[in-house]
């Protein structure tokens, strides 16, 4: 809550958006996860139809660093030809499944992505492009669970050395769990629900000098 706001405004947290419909990961990223260390996720959007660049560095920072990944794109036109090894591709994953399994998320600072790293602790590098990602993205970096780099500085050795800064403070794993156990996204539509009906009994109980409801 800020200080300039409503006073009549109410929290009641972030109902959270993950059309997890089925109760396991799909079996290819399943038997990924179990072949070995958790992976980095790379994902530049579930809209973004030009992130050649994007992939293209993610593949470079992959073979550097000896990395696992997984790379989320309905659009595999993007993707390098040739894939390091321990990379994989994913149409969609749900993040509540795949998120808690992954060593951190690299992301464009989209307001869903950033809330799921969030839900499971996840560090976060973020590389804004447009509309709120930016706010985000500083947002997170407050928090501590996060870094940023605009797409400019969205290269190999840049990456590197941010994401190896993020993965070995304990702070940020800190923090992040902290921040995780506020997440509760049924809670929120539950108490989202409560506000609306107590706004509807204040609305319908008859007030001095007025006949019925409004």
């Amino acid at each position: 809550r800020q200080p300039d706001w409503p006073n009549a405004f109410q929290s009641v947290g972030f109902p959270l958006w993950d059309p997890a419909f089925e109760p396991r990961l799909p079996e290819k990223i399943e038997q990924f996860l179990g072949d070995g260390s958790p992976p980095i996720v790379f994902v530049p959007g579930s809209a973004n139809a030009q992130a050649g660049e994007f992939f293209r560095v993610a593949a470079e920072v992959c073979r550097h660093l000896r990395v696992r990944a997984v790379f989320a794109t309905r659009f595999p036109a993007q993707l390098p030809d040739v894939l390091p090894p321990g990379v994989i591709h994913a149409d969609f994953v749900p993040f509540s499944l795949l998120l808690p399994r992954a060593k951190a998320l690299v992301h464009h600072g989209g307001i869903g992505s950033s809330a799921q790293a969030l839900a499971t602790a996840t560090p976060q590098l973020i590389m804004p492009m447009a509309y709120d990602q930016l706010d985000n993205a500083e947002r997170l970096r407050r928090l501590g669970v996060a870094d940023y780099l605009s797409p400019r500085r969205f290269i190999a050795d840049r990456v590197e050395a941010r994401l190896e800064k993020l993965l070995a403070r304990t702070d940020v794993d800190q923090r992040c769990k902290e921040l995780a156990e506020r997440c509760d996204g049924a809670a929120s539509l539950d108490q989202a629900a409560a506000a609306i009906e107590r706004l509807v009994r204040l609305r319908e109980t008859p007030r001095p000098g007025r006949v019925g409801a409004p």
